[in-house]
């Protein structure tokens, strides 16, 4: 599965565990599920469904007298077993069977359930065209995980039953109905079609999977292996753009993997109104229609590429390898998102890689600092998708990636084979894997998992370095910040290379490298060198998961950033540069901004210029406009938006103005006008010419996901004060504009909200209101987001009863935490606000003083040389 996520920032690491948290187990088992069978007959303009649900079953132990199954919400009108009527209890939760003969063992059980459904709640959901938006395609499409099958069909819901499954589903034409494995029948009737689908390699109930609508498919291949994708008509070309290299994917990943492709296809289907960004079905992923891409969004969106790879590594790490328990969803999560990196590595480059693997970390970090910490294997929940976080996902690629580091690449992947192929079409745990890379490898490394997975957390280190010209030893002091003390249970024990780098410009670096372990609290290290090192490289290759703070003298820093072969610690050292300050951090940024052969650098070198708080920044900076890299002006122009200037406002203008290539840079320029001329309130009339050109981007530009108007939107939210601004947003939260564009402007309305006068606050609280009684799944998360920003206690009451009455644990959740926030926001009232202000505009003089006296300073040092 691939998450939409949102952030919250706070500090302080909060307990992941909720109030009414407790642990949960898989049920006993009655026996084993061997075949599922489902035959529906669908009414898609009533949005129901009606049919039968067969379950054959062999008993685990002779005498048991009654069955539990999971069916939610289901009209259940008669139970057989064996074609014998049976009582029955139902609770609109659990449906139990009274068996009239009692198990045994040997004597398979055929249970037939007929049921029917009316309006579902969650599992399978019917997405039609309505009066606000009559182009809506007509669709019905299912989501399992974590535990909502059971709100589409009854059955044993959760992972560790694995069993074979058919699908026979009778849709009106011209719909086409895909389900998991193969069509084995089709047949007329009438007006309506019968497809029969039947998945004949063995599976866990949250991967059953059906998807119906008026699809254009689009026919690949794989060795012989029908490969398709299917999307709404008219958009075939999208669907090759953004698919298209499936084929090569699993051809790939069936290397890695070390086991070939398990299942008779491969199918992509991209539905409307999906509720994650992808759901990886056995043999029939289910994508977010936003994940298409067009022309022009090729230029910089690698997300759906990545989406792609991440789906289909999931039909070995989850679908043929299933997780016993939810508790132990990293497994397949955290290799999924791996595999997204490898396949960076592969497609790109392994700088590129790199990258990615340092954005996933700070992904994870942020949840870490801002939402709580845990261990990424806990079955202490509300519910279980509350697990679906940036540790499983984002933090166990990241764990992934040093057990490749500590084993080495031919090892790492001799571990990899051995765990899929000794457990392929099984259900395993954590120990599971460790058991596999022992077997493989001889190596044991539960000292990772007892520091990375069992318990929560990373290391912060803070490293220092000097050197000793009479002794020739350079001494390097490593501390560990994030422990209190050298008996803390927060320590980590690793063993650490340290690199120090010799450089000519135009060679390739010498990297003198040395282990250590690193095990205390902080300890110093002396290495003798027969010369100074230019540069110092902390984690060579920059394996391990970390925070890393920098205190190395300014040369030192800029030989790191102009020589370090690997980008990261380039990033590394254009943080600390940014944080020494000065004129010269600043030209040692710039001409990195100018001269790294590599974009992601360049992006992250842009960021840092804007945290140099000096006006010679914006020099370096505007520079940045004209980098070939569309991600490199992206950055650029979101840290102009941070140095609220004259300048810089006129820069932004041009780019809103005459656009961009990139959808994406465009969006970014809108914001960043609106926060540009936000900052400087005493100048009314920019402001009105701010609103006009938003208004003039909202009214002309619409287009692919609405990702320019959505920067418009954004932009509009900065004017916090423009009561013209927040008059535009509320039109745009109206139904019937589309979602992309409308959800944007849901969740700004928080963002506004802080600076508008008490009449305005009431109006965003009663839109808020109103919008939090809709269904839709992404609109309630969006409306938790923009509350979860507001400063009044009147949110909190939204928040309670969207809690209350949301059927979905994630938008309980969210709420749950954005009460928290909310009441901290509280805090921060109007004297704190006016004194923060006041704060703003003295640093901004202060500012302007320091970047003529660094100006006059290296003035004085020219003449003096």
């Amino acid at each position: 599965m691939s998450h939409f996520y949102f952030d919250t920032e706070n500090n302080g690491h909060r307990s992941f565990e909720l109030p009414g948290a407790k642990p949960h187990y898989n049920p006993d088992r009655p026996g084993q599920v061997e075949h599922i069978f489902l035959d529906l007959s669908l009414d898609i303009p009533n949005q129901s469904y009606s049919g039968s649900c067969n379950i054959r079953l062999s008993p685990i132990r002779t005498g048991i007298d009654s069955l539990t199954l999971d069916a939610v919400n289901l009209n259940i009108k008669s139970v057989q077993v064996d074609e014998v009527e049976q009582k029955f209890d139902y609770d609109g939760e659990q449906l139990v069977i009274k068996l009239s003969s009692p198990t045994q063992v040997g004597k398979r059980l055929l249970i037939a359930i007929a049921y029917s459904v009316e309006k579902p709640q969650r599992g399978i959901y019917f997405i039609q065209p309505d009066k606000h938006y009559p182009n809506k395609p007509t669709q019905v499409w299912t989501q399992g995980e974590d535990e909502d099958s059971r709100f589409w069909f009854p059955c044993f819901d959760y992972p560790g039953q694995l069993s074979t499954s058919e699908i026979r589903v009778r849709v009106p034409k011209p719909l086409v109905a895909i389900s998991n494995g193969e069509l084995i029948d089709t047949q007329e009737d009438g007006k309506d079609k019968i497809y029969h689908w039947s998945q004949q390699e063995i599976h866990p109930t949250y991967l059953m999977t059906l998807a119906i609508g008026d699809f254009a498919e689009i026919r690949d291949e794989w060795l012989g292996l029908p490969v398709t994708y299917y999307v709404e008509k008219g958009r075939e070309a999208d669907a090759k753009r953004s698919m298209g290299k499936t084929p090569r994917m699993i051809e790939f990943l069936s290397e890695k993997y070390g086991y070939s492709y398990a299942y008779p296809k491969y199918a992509q289907v991209c539905v409307d109104d999906f509720i994650f960004g992808g759901m990886e079905n056995t043999s029939t992923t289910l994508l977010t229609d936003r994940c298409l891409i067009d022309e022009r969004a090729a230029l910089d969106n690698r997300n759906t590429e990545s989406l792609v790879v991440h789906e289909l590594a999931h039909q070995w790490f989850g679908d043929l390898v299933v997780i016993k328990h939810w508790s132990h969803a990293w497994i397949k999560e955290g290799m999924a998102s791996y595999s997204e990196v490898m396949w960076t590595e592969h497609e790109y480059s392994s700088q590129e890689a790199a990258y990615y693997r340092l954005l996933e970390a700070r992904s994870y970090f942020s949840e870490d600092s801002g939402r709580y910490r845990r261990p990424m294997v806990t079955h202490v929940y509300r519910e279980a998708i509350e697990l679906y976080d940036r540790h499983i996902y984002e933090k166990g690629s990241c764990v992934y990636h040093m057990m490749r580091a500590e084993l080495g690449e031919e090892l790492f992947w001799q571990a990899i084979h051995t765990f899929v192929q000794d457990n392929a079409h099984k259900t395993v745990e954590t120990v599971d894997l460790l058991r596999a890379i022992e077997k493989a490898t001889g190596r044991n490394l539960t000292f990772l998992f007892d520091q990375y997975v069992y318990r929560g957390g990373h290391p912060d280190f803070k490293v220092a370095y000097s050197w000793d010209g009479d002794a020739n030893l350079a001494k390097v002091t490593v501390t560990q910040t994030q422990a209190q003390n050298n008996e803390s249970k927060e320590l980590f024990d690793l063993r650490i290379p340290i690199g120090f780098g010799y450089a000519q410009t135009g060679e390739s670096p010498q990297i003198k490298t040395f282990t250590v372990r690193v095990n205390e609290r902080e300890q110093s290290f002396y290495f003798p060198l027969e010369t100074k090192p230019q540069f110092i490289s902390f984690d060579v290759g920059n394996n391990y998961l970390k925070t890393v703070t920098l205190e190395y003298p300014i040369p030192e820093l800029k030989a790191q950033l102009e020589f370090d072969p690997d980008p990261l610690s380039r990033i590394y050292a254009a943080e600390a540069l940014a944080k020494k300050g000065g004129l010269e951090a600043i030209k040692a940024l710039s001409t990195s901004l100018i001269n790294d052969p590599f974009w992601g650098v360049r992006v992250e070198v842009a960021k840092q210029l804007a945290e140099v708080k000096l006006d010679q920044a914006f020099d370096g900076l505007v520079i940045g406009l004209q980098d070939k890299s569309p991600y490199v002006r992206r950055a650029v122009v979101d840290a102009l938006a941070n140095i609220k200037t004259t300048e810089s406002y006129k820069a932004v203008k041009g780019l809103v103005q005459d656009g961009d290539p990139s959808y994406y840079v465009e969006s970014a320029a809108c914001r960043a006008i609106g926060a540009i001329s936000a900052a400087n309130l005493d100048e009314k009339p920019r402001e009105e010419k701010v609103l006009k050109l938003l208004k003039s981007v909202l009214e002309e530009r619409q287009g692919w996901n609405e990702v320019v108007r959505s920067g418009a939107i954004a932009g509009l939210a900065e004017l916090k004060t423009s009561e013209a601004a927040l008059n535009l947003l509320l039109e745009y939260t109206k139904p019937g504009v589309p979602q992309a564009l409308r959800l944007a402007t849901i969740r700004a309305l928080g963002k506004i909200s802080v600076g508008q006068n008490p009449v305005n606050l009431e109006r965003i609280l009663e839109r808020l209101a109103e919008l939090a009684k809709e269904t839709f799944f992404l609109t309630q998360v969006s409306v938790v987001i923009a509350l979860g920003q507001m400063e009044t206690p009147k949110a909190i009451g939204i928040l309670r009863s969207l809690a209350d009455q949301t059927p979905d644990g994630r938008v309980r959740r969210y709420a749950d935490e954005e009460v928290t926030r909310v009441q901290s926001n509280i805090g921060t009232d109007n004297a704190l606000r006016t004194l923060r202000e006041e704060l703003d505009q003295l640093k901004q003089q202060n500012q302007e003083l320091r970047s003529r006296l660094e100006n006059l300073e290296a003035k004085s040092k020219t003449t003096a040389s």
